[in-house]
């Protein structure tokens, strides 16, 4: 499957076996696909995409935000904007990579690819890299370990490539 920037997929249950990360978001919720992932191509992979989750529950993240704007006076490990039409939570703070080979579907509505507008998603990617940056200095922002993800996703990367 081809991964575009911009669009939200579902992720095969296979990607879950492998890695085995508790703080990875579950991939299903009464049978159905749950959540949407919003994708963004690595900076130094192109084969890698990091995947945002999309949650439905704009209420909670919106506390979560004001509380951590009241501690630390900013908060971009979520962002609430527009998605379909609803208003939606993307969560940096849960991203993870990922390669297409996981990627079981685009998420649809009535048959068609939804996207976000661009300016969106200059800011998730602008917030993901803050993010990654200050991940790698030490300040985990980050919830799964993204590290040990994202060598697992490279040593399949070079696996393929050299059968």
């Amino acid at each position: 499957m081809d991964i575009q920037q911009g669009y939200a997929y579902h992720i095969k249950d296979e990607y879950f076996k492998l890695i085995q990360d508790k703080k990875l978001m579950s991939n299903r919720e009464n049978g159905n696909y749950r959540p949407n992932f919003y994708a963004i191509e690595d900076v130094e992979n192109s084969h890698i995409f990091w995947l945002i989750p999309i949650s439905s529950q704009v209420p909670k993240f919106r506390k979560i935000i004001d509380n951590k704007m009241k501690k630390f006076g900013k908060c971009f490990t979520i962002v609430i904007n527009y998605f379909g039409g609803d208003e939606r939570a993307f969560l940096i703070q849960n991203a993870f990579p990922i390669t297409a080979d996981y990627l079981d579907h685009i998420h649809t509505v009535q048959g068609k690819p939804i996207t976000v507008h661009s300016e969106l998603d200059k800011l998730l990617q602008t917030n993901l890299r803050s993010a990654l940056a200050l991940h790698k200095k030490g300040v985990k922002l980050i919830f799964p370990d993204i590290e040990k993800i994202y060598k697992t996703m490279t040593d399949i990367l070079q696996t393929k490539d050299t059968n």
